[in-house]
């Protein structure tokens, strides 16, 4: 064999994706005969993992915030329209049969990938799994007690790893599994809230108004606010996962707004409950004051909502991780990047639930920060969509050989990696935080523009650059040429050395 023939990316002949079967895939090429599916099937995906507690917990932030109810619903609406840049990312999984992590080697290149891709998921992943866990371990806690389970000092850890086992155990099983419960716990779920809205508007304030702050401190706490409700659907740059193993002659469209509304719907309506709720409770720590508001009786439900509902968000998330993990370019199953993810998650659970001195404070403060990085990197990933016309050859993009197509400059995109790091220090020097002031917000006398600027950042950098490089100018190697012509013959007859391309 030639050292220019194409490796086998990793590849699984007995691969399939039956709901009770491992999967068998993860960052290779889903093919042709495995696609399956309708796009409709990815709005139970979505709203299993969005039918959240987390999202009650937003709206009650945004009241605690000091902004009114009518502010704080209308952060909560548009906040959450980034479900629709979520949709757009979803479109390039059927045009690859890649998951996102494989997809992002074309604005990264392969060696860039690993850092910006690769390592910013598994990063954001183990954050939200971290979370996840920590809530669903004080909810369990709390039930125990609430049902007068006394338990033996140390044992809580167990409670702990009871939750982190069924947290990551539908993650390992994979696709299908997913796919076949996510209507099962989308329904429970939202039978569940909805007998919580009943009380909730009941004991509503709607007379309520907040503390009037003076002007400059109260745009600045709307602009936190929508950092901290954007930062949900941003974290979901993995849109192509779920629908990677659709057929690539699906409907885009269908595919888009499929998943758009299955994270939209249950996050507005959810977050409005929770701003609802904090005109007649505190909401620094609803599982405590939830029953200032509900019957006896419903508080259990309630604990078993936050439970369950961090339990399944968990799933997709440890499932996204585990691909981010290959991406990093370990040769190792799918299965095991989940379970190795997952452990470490659990570890920073612990600590967090059992060690450190506030949960809740930490939670904020990295909600706060983390748009300064998911903005410019969802926004490269959907002009990347634009610009290349949704056109992705999953076997090359599976080629990590130096000279590959998406080899390009030594193993690095710069437009993508350049574009990434203008986003993201231009966010930070625009954000406001508790943790952290940068010095545009100071100079805009505590502004905080870094949810609104850092994507347009990020994204116009990366578009202006991009129309720079040899892969714009030249059609043959334009990534997804190979859609027209063989990949080896495109690589045997390309005039230009991959390795300088930049």
């Amino acid at each position: 064999m030639s050292n220019d023939a194409i490796p086998a990316p990793m590849t699984h002949p007995a691969a399939s994706d039956r709901a009770g079967r491992i999967e068998t895939r993860g960052i290779d090429v889903v093919p042709a005969a495995e696609r399956h599916g309708r796009p409709s099937s990815l709005f139970w995906v979505w709203a299993s993992a969005n039918v959240n507690y987390l999202y009650f917990a937003f709206g009650g932030i945004l009241i605690l915030l000091g902004l009114s109810v009518w502010e704080a619903l209308a952060i909560t609406v548009i906040g959450n329209l980034w479900w629709i840049a979520v949709g757009w990312l979803a479109i390039s999984g059927p045009a690859s049969g890649t998951p996102s992590v494989t997809i992002m080697r074309a604005m990264f290149g392969i060696r860039g990938n690993r850092i910006f891709g690769g390592g910013l998921g598994v990063l954001i992943g183990l954050f939200y799994e971290i979370i996840n866990i920590a809530v669903a371990t004080f909810a369990s806690l709390a039930l125990l007690d609430l049902l007068g389970v006394a338990l033996p000092v140390g044992t809580e850890w167990a409670v702990l790893g009871v939750v982190a086992v069924a947290s990551f155990i539908f993650g390992v099983y994979g696709h299908a599994t997913i796919m076949k419960l996510a209507p099962y716990f989308s329904a429970a779920l939202a039978v569940a809230f909805i007998v919580l809205a009943v009380f909730v508007l009941q004991a509503a304030d709607f007379a309520y108004t907040p503390v009037e702050l003076p002007v400059g401190e109260h745009w600045a706490m709307a602009l936190l606010g929508y950092a901290i409700v954007s930062s949900g659907p941003l974290s979901w740059g993995t849109g192509a996962d779920y629908a990677r193993y659709l057929p690539n002659t699906a409907s885009k469209q269908g595919i888009i707004w499929w998943t758009a509304l299955g994270g939209f719907i249950p996050a507005v309506l959810i977050g409005s409950l929770g701003v609802i709720a904090g005109t007649a409770i505190d909401m620094t720590d609803p599982q405590l004051t939830i029953g200032e508001i509900v019957p006896a009786w419903f508080t259990p439900v309630f604990l078993g909502i936050v439970i369950l509902g961090s339990i399944s968000n968990n799933v997709l998330v440890a499932y996204s991780t585990g691909l981010y993990a290959q991406g990093l370019g370990f040769k190792v199953h799918r299965a095991t990047t989940v379970v190795v993810t997952g452990a470490l998650a659990t570890a920073a659970a612990a600590w967090l639930v059992f060690l450190s001195p506030g949960f809740l404070e930490t939670m904020e403060y990295a909600l706060e920060l983390s748009v300064t990085v998911l903005g410019p990197l969802v926004a490269i990933y959907a002009v990347d969509i634009i610009v290349r016309r949704n056109q992705y050859d999953g076997i090359a993009l599976n080629d990590e050989r130096p000279g590959s197509p998406f080899w390009y400059s030594g193993g690095f995109f710069w437009p993508g990696v350049v574009a990434q790091l203008v986003g993201t220090v231009v966010a930070v020097m625009m954000a406001n935080t508790t943790l952290y002031v940068g010095p545009i917000a100071t100079a805009l006398g505590g502004a905080d523009l870094s949810a609104l600027l850092a994507p347009v950042i990020g994204g116009g950098v990366y578009a202006l650059l991009w129309t720079t490089t040899t892969p714009f100018k030249h059609p043959l190697l334009r990534p997804g040429a190979a859609r027209d012509i063989q990949y080896s013959d495109a690589r045997a007859s390309a005039p230009v050395e991959m390795e300088t391309l930049a």
